[in-house]
């Protein structure tokens, strides 16, 4: 019995050495496990950096663009029920370039970094956009000729522009509300202290052959992240930082959630303030000048927000890492994250609308279509009360 006791006691200490020492790794575990739980969802959005790994991204020392206040507008009651409805924690809108409207609920704030989700697609897209200018990255070159880590796995045979605007074929299932599909099996590669990298080389399963059809596949943007990296040899921070946040002119300081080997999670993973995802915005109503310097290329901006792919019918277009909403007018489109996380863009108007939302119910038929029903109809309010 004695010997038994020993026996257990040891174990025990194993158990908790064990725990201790992979004490943050658990805790990251837990935190993605209870991530959209009710009584946590807000905080956690709001303060990613409070459960995972994170890097900033230098924003520089320079002034943020300025958003001038602009004339008082009345929000539509539509609009406030919207807002309740759809969980909505801050909306900003511009007009022209001023702030014409900005509110935050469920008890944030308008200094709250919020997560982006897949609106950090669109922010790499921009990235994307002055390497293919400069001649770093060729669309039409494999990827596996950037990202030696492709070969042997779905990716290989596919392009550059194939990754970037979906067609590159993998078999990927994106069911956010599944626990055994394979975005929340990222989501535990990235909580446990895993290689991104590794999981994206390590998928094998083809959908189709690239180039053939377009699915929505979002490791296909941490594959995009590989090829410019491997492309420029440099870190997505660095050249984010450097090409596109820097020239922004951001008011405070983004920072993205990582894996364990410090590489950002940008298909998802950067946090900003919502002013600034609205400056983001307003960047590509532009053309992508900002703070009267041309930051991305206006011929990627015309390109990346137009389709560049077959969806199926009754979807939206999709262009490199940008939306385009049905029944689009020129120069309409919108980066969107899970959640309810929105930039729209509407040029014509001369409006961005950036939202930030918990809005459990976003895979719900026709909430999409209601969004950007709510966006359009904001448009023209804005139109109505300027006359």
């Amino acid at each position: 019995m004695r010997r038994f006791l020993k026996f257990l006691a040891l174990i025990v200490l194993i158990i908790l050495a064990a725990a201790v020492w992979k004490r943050d790794e658990i805790a990251r575990l837990h935190a993605v496990l209870t991530l959209f739980d009710d009584d946590r969802i807000v905080t956690n959005f709001s303060h990613m950096d409070a459960a995972f790994l994170t890097v900033p991204v230098p924003k520089g020392d320079g002034p943020a663009m300025p958003l001038p206040q602009g004339a008082a507008f009345a929000l539509p009651a539509a609009t406030k029920d919207w807002i309740v409805e759809r969980s909505v924690t801050a909306l900003v809108i511009l007009k022209d370039g001023a702030i014409r409207h900005e509110s935050y609920h469920l008890g944030t704030g308008p200094m709250d970094r919020r997560i982006s989700w897949s609106v950090a697609k669109s922010f790499l897209s921009a990235l994307l956009g002055t390497l293919v200018a400069d001649g770093t990255v060729d669309l039409d070159r494999p990827a596996v000729d950037y990202a030696p880590q492709f070969a042997g796995s779905a990716y290989e045979g596919a392009t550059v522009r194939q990754i970037a605007n979906m067609t590159a074929g993998l078999e990927f299932d994106e069911d956010y509300l599944k626990f055994s599909s394979d975005i929340n099996k990222m989501g535990r590669v990235l909580a446990l202290g895993g290689s991104m990298d590794d999981f994206a080389a390590g998928l094998t399963a083809r959908r189709a052959p690239p180039g053939d059809s377009w699915a929505y596949v979002s490791i296909d943007t941490h594959a995009l992240g590989m090829v410019i990296r491997g492309a420029s040899g440099r870190s997505i921070v660095d050249l984010l930082s450097e090409r596109v946040i820097t020239p922004l002119g951001l008011e405070a300081e983004p920072y993205y959630v990582t894996d364990g080997y410090g590489e950002p999670f940008v298909l998802g993973g950067l946090n900003l303030i919502t002013r600034d995802y609205a400056r983001m915005g307003q960047m590509f109503l532009e053309g992508g000048r900002a703070m009267g310097r041309q930051v991305v290329p206006e011929s990627w901006v015309e390109a990346s927000t137009r389709p560049q792919a077959e969806t199926p019918a009754g979807a939206m277009g999709y262009g490199y890492q940008w939306w385009i909403p049905q029944g689009a007018e020129p120069g309409e489109f919108q980066a969107q994250g899970v959640y309810g996380q929105y930039v729209y863009v509407n040029r014509r108007a001369g409006v961005v609308i950036a939202v930030n939302g918990v809005d459990k119910g976003f895979t719900a038929p026709a909430v999409e279509a209601q969004n950007i029903a709510m966006f359009r109809s904001l448009v023209a309010a804005l139109e109505a009360a300027d006359g």
